[in-house]
């Protein structure tokens, strides 16, 4: 899907799951000043019409007008939602599903979400949202870098970012509390897995995210310094943007050329579904002791159950139900609490295709 949207959503259901915490967090002060001056404003608007003997109960049909806040919704908390596209994946369906089952009126939001793999049109989105008097610009971004002046403005407006699924390359001072995956760690716990195989050669495929995106930073980073320091054979290095059928298409070139290669590293479960599909067609096998050991990340149930087919080696987790512990940020900023850690890293690991369960599949799959 190109370009951006937004819409509203209507859904409730919660996730859970692990976490680990770090770090510290320092300011509220402009928010809670905004907080303040819309409570200080909502009460002279009574005492005006109870003076001018006004009844607060009644109107002319006329809407409100004043500027909007979490009191101007009938107490309803307004967040402005940035995700990437949720048909980029397993995973980034499972995420956006969890964000709009949490953010629903019924559980005391009036939340917007605006949709790009682009940064220029996430910053556009934000920027609207900004204008648009949110307290809570929550943010998953396409791309770490370019956010510094934007998340300026919003702190000058009084709107407290929280990020999500991803880090971007901004001082700490300019959001209030980030729940993200540790990239760099799923990648170096996948190219660990991968060492611990020894190999009599390592000639590796590697099929990369959309670049710049944390993830394929973090994933990608892992396996370049691995395989230097290893002496491993990168055969080629290629995105495919998550996709599985730009993931076959590379692959299949790989084919085509002759050159041996006994490792797909794809940096998610659809490019390596892709993978698969050109390894099929050309009859190659692959799996647990087959000629291609073929990796993947997201750990999507359909993925985890080849791996338990052994038709997979490996899948790293990144966990998508990160919800919830937003909510639990804007409870404690809510209440004037500060924010004591500031960064939640979510708790993930890596399944190998031997030891795998079931119980795992079920527990884990998204």
């Amino acid at each position: 899907m190109n370009g951006w949207y937004s819409e509203l959503t209507k859904e409730k259901g919660p996730n859970e799951t692990n976490k680990t915490i770090q770090n510290n967090v320092t300011w509220e002060e402009k928010f809670m000043k905004k907080k303040i001056l819309s409570i200080l404003m909502a009460s002279m608007m009574v005492f005006g019409l109870v003076a001018c003997g006004g009844n607060a109960s009644k109107t002319d049909g006329a809407g409100d007008t004043s500027a909007p806040s979490s009191s101007s919704s009938g107490d309803l908390i307004k967040v402005g939602i940035i995700n990437n596209d949720p048909n980029e994946s397993g995973y980034r369906t499972a995420n956006d599903k969890d964000m709009k089952a949490m953010f629903t009126k019924e559980n005391g939001y009036d939340a917007s979400f605006a949709y790009s793999l682009k940064n220029d049109e996430q910053i556009t989105a934000a920027q609207k949202f900004i204008q648009d008097g949110v307290d809570y610009l929550l943010l998953s971004a396409a791309d770490t870098s370019g956010w510094d002046s934007v998340l300026k403005d919003a702190q000058d407006a009084g709107t407290q970012v929280i990020l999500f699924d991803r880090v971007i390359d901004a001082d700490e001072s300019l959001y209030a509390a980030s729940i993200v995956s540790d990239m760099d760690k799923e990648g170096q716990t996948a190219c660990d897995w991968l060492k611990a195989q020894n190999l009599d050669e390592y000639n590796i495929i590697h099929i990369q995210g959309v670049m710049g995106s944390a993830a394929q930073k973090g994933r990608s980073g892992a396996l370049a310094d691995t395989a230097k320091s290893e002496g491993w054979n990168i055969v080629t290095e290629q995105t495919a943007e998550w996709n599985a059928e730009k993931a076959q298409q590379i692959v299949q070139s790989v084919i085509d050329s002759g050159q041996a290669f006994n490792v797909i590293y794809a940096e998610n479960d659809d490019m390596a579904k892709g993978a698969v599909a050109a390894l099929d067609k050309a009859n190659i096998s692959h799996g647990v002791g087959k000629d291609v050991i073929v990796m993947g990340f997201d750990c999507n149930k359909w993925a985890l159950e080849e791996l338990l087919n052994q038709n997979w080696n490996y899948d790293g987790q990144c966990n998508p139900y990160q919800a919830s512990y937003i909510e639990d940020v804007i409870k404690k900023l809510e209440s004037g609490e500060k924010i004591d850690e500031k960064t939640i890293i979510m708790d993930e690991k890596g399944f190998d295709a031997t030891t795998i369960t079931q119980d795992d599949v079920d527990q884990f799959g998204i």
